[in-house]
């Protein structure tokens, strides 16, 4: 019952993302090929919407569900990383036709093709973890 609030969001994302058509392959290879604004409408939506929100993070000093303060620390800005990340993370992107929020709704639509995507996600997030003190970041 203590997570049933981050259930609910999480049921309610995964209904405006079907709703949305996102989580659709056909919508992120239009994307892809530049064939359709669709996807990224919905993508320059969210970075507005996250823009919105950390500036009103910072002007009301909101602070979590615990009641601890949100902070933002400083990113390294060089480019080298982000082109890298970028081109690895749209390359996964782009073969498997979901990142990890249509991945989720996908399985839960019962395209169960997506447990593969999903799994590998996984474990590129623990090689990530394993290896990241060795990483120049």
């Amino acid at each position: 019952m203590k997570f049933f609030k981050f259930l609910l969001v999480g049921v309610l994302f995964g209904i405006v993302m079907s709703k949305s058509e996102a989580i659709s392959w056909y919508r992120i290879q239009e994307m892809f090929r530049f064939q359709s604004f669709h996807m990224y409408g919905i993508i320059g939506t969210a970075v507005t919407l996250g823009v919105i929100g950390v500036f009103l993070i910072k002007k009301f000093n909101i602070r979590d569900f615990n009641g601890n303060p949100i902070v933002f620390h400083p990113k390294d800005m060089s480019v080298f990383r982000y082109i890298l990340g970028g081109a690895i993370f749209g390359l996964g992107w782009a073969l498997s036709g979901a990142c990890p929020g249509p991945m989720v709704v996908n399985i839960g639509y019962g395209y169960l093709t997506m447990i593969i995507v999903f799994l590998f996600a996984n474990l590129g997030t623990l090689l990530y973890g394993i290896i990241k003190n060795k990483l120049p970041h």
